[in-house]
């Protein structure tokens, strides 16, 4: 399968460092809420999008979660994986996301807690990268969330022994239809399930240019925990 034709041409924006915040938090936090369509964006572009999604409507083309993310991990003979998953919140600490402990990535982060996330908002043609290290939001954290979720997904967390073999998708409903049963009513928080907080050391902004001359910034943390902000080539 040659892909080589597959070619796209970066039009729809710039970035300069005079455009960047300080803090590449607070930098991201404006970026997430473009994607979503709440940032102040220029009219033509908010235009643009708005005739992307439209295109996107017609043609029946779901468009993403804007919070999904590749979270990047290594286990510890050094193999790395990935899979996406959902942003749940920013703050001053870092990027917070949820899982089960035992799963494959919980197992994999025990081990190493290095990781990286990367985020890309095609209609925007950005991406954001990020690389830091993780550690276990606080359990009254994790239980706030957990409650907030809909009722048939805490049992789902309950039910799946994550990245374990399971002989059909019967046994899954099974073991779902019996914890109903169990929790009829309040459902706790399993013990091996809650949030992860990956503090950055590194965060890059990328936007898509012409010609392949993208722009690229990066973040670094310093040893006094401010932040080292460098043109990058594309």
């Amino acid at each position: 399968m040659n892909l080589g034709d597959f070619r796209e041409d970066y039009r729809r924006g710039a970035l300069d460092r005079a455009g960047l915040d300080a803090n590449p938090l607070s930098q991201f936090e404006t970026w997430f809420r473009e994607a979503t369509g709440d940032g102040g964006q220029s009219r033509w572009r908010k235009i643009g999008i708005a005739l992307y999604k439209l295109w996107s409507a017609i043609c029946n083309h779901r468009p993403a979660d804007i919070n999904a993310m590749t979270l990047a991990t290594v286990d510890k003979d050094g193999k790395p994986s990935t899979r996406t998953v959902l942003l749940k919140s920013v703050d001053e600490r870092g990027f917070i996301f949820f899982t089960n402990y035992d799963s494959r990535k919980g197992r994999e982060l025990a081990d190493n807690p290095n990781a990286a996330l990367t985020f890309f908002w095609s209609e925007l043609e950005r991406q954001v990268c990020v690389a830091g290290t993780v550690t276990k939001l606080p359990v009254t954290e994790s239980e706030t969330y957990f409650k907030s979720r809909p009722r048939g997904s805490q049992l789902a967390a309950w039910a799946s022994n994550q990245s374990a073999s399971v002989p059909d998708r019967a046994t899954l409903e099974a073991k779902w239809r019996e914890l109903e049963k169990k929790f009829p009513q309040e459902i706790p928080l399993p013990p091996n399930w809650g949030g992860f907080i990956l503090r950055p050391e590194r965060i890059e902004f990328w936007q898509g240019r012409p010609s392949r001359l993208h722009d690229r910034f990066s973040y670094t943390r310093q040893a006094d925990n401010l932040w080292k902000l460098e043109r990058l080539s594309p």
